[in-house]
């Protein structure tokens, strides 16, 4: 039950920023399918952190540059889509779809040309491990192990949560995703708040993205994918209702099925139980699906997101 819970904290810390990243997009208008895509930059950046970080670094020197790198990328790749959606009024689920297809050949590319310089040409893989830069990361305690990227996921929920309910910037970015004609009209450069929108979603895509690889995935490294994460918190911002508090009890929710694929055989009448791995490790998309269907009728989503903003249209 010990390793259940460590399994599902790390997960469902992974769930709530990045479905907390695309809140704050569609919030503001724009819809963000290239979550996955922007995780897998964000993995790849505090990855290549984690190998290239000196041994004899401080563990917090280590923990900051990795969450940076991946933040910075995450909102680098995120611009790809605020650029397109915004200022050429792109398609925003054709841009997501083309964001989450390069990043994985752009992924793929970059650590091969990586594993080639560090190797003088003798690896030629586009897998890369970062064991030795993850054990900062880790909390030892006498019962579970717990590690600084859940306080990092604690924190930023706190974060989103007082800046979604108490400032004028989120009454203004959810305004933008509502009516951005009456914002405009009030003085709200809805194209700026779009950015920022956009920009949060990248940032929190990117550290989500790091988490998942680094802890989330327990294998200590990174081959060019997340296996769906993005697409599973897009799900949980669904049920979550675009509400912070919310998103994180579905996000627990969520990660207790997924982190049952890793623990389950330690669980002894669930080992017992004659079902495969296989199943195990499709639970948490089969419970998307289903929860999906029965309360997808009553979301309310924000009801310009999707729609590309023309400052001369009322």
């Amino acid at each position: 039950m010990a390793l259940l819970i460590q399994y599902t904290l790390i997960s469902s810390a992974v769930l709530i920023l990045v479905a907390l990243g695309g809140m704050f997009s569609e919030r503001s208008g724009i819809i963000n399918l290239g979550l996955e895509g922007i995780m897998v930059f964000g993995a790849m950046a505090g990855a290549m952190v984690m190998v290239l970080v000196p041994e004899n670094w401080p563990k917090a020197a280590i923990i900051v540059c990795t969450l940076c790198a991946a933040a910075i990328a995450g909102m680098l790749s995120s611009l790809l889509i605020a650029v397109a959606c915004i200022n050429f009024k792109a398609d925003q689920t054709l841009v997501g779809t083309a964001v989450n297809m390069l990043a994985t050949a752009a992924a793929t590319v970059i650590i091969k040309a990586f594993n080639t310089t560090r190797s003088h040409g003798s690896d030629f893989s586009a897998k890369l491990d970062y064991n030795r830069g993850y054990k900062a990361f880790i909390i030892h305690t006498s019962k579970i192990d717990f590690n600084w990227f859940e306080v990092v996921g604690l924190v930023l929920l706190v974060a989103a949560i007082v800046v979604f309910y108490k400032t004028k910037f989120a009454l203004r970015l959810r305004a933008c995703g509502e009516h951005p004609q009456a914002a405009d009209s009030v003085g709200i450069n809805v194209y700026a708040m779009r950015y920022a929108g956009v920009l949060i979603s990248g940032f929190l895509a990117g550290i989500g993205g790091i988490i998942y690889i680094a802890a989330a995935n327990s294998t200590w490294h990174f081959d060019y994918g997340v296996a769906g994460a993005g697409f599973l918190a897009l799900a949980v911002m669904i049920f979550g209702q675009w509400k912070p508090e919310r998103i994180a009890w579905s996000a627990i929710l969520f990660a207790v099925f997924r982190s049952l694929s890793n623990v389950y055989t330690a669980i002894g009448f669930l080992h017992a139980l004659p079902i495969s791995g296989t199943v195990y490790n499709m639970f948490p998309y089969i419970v998307s699906l289903i929860v999906l269907a029965f309360t997808s009728q009553n979301s309310r989503a924000p009801k310009a997101e999707g729609i590309p903003y023309d400052k001369g249209a009322r």
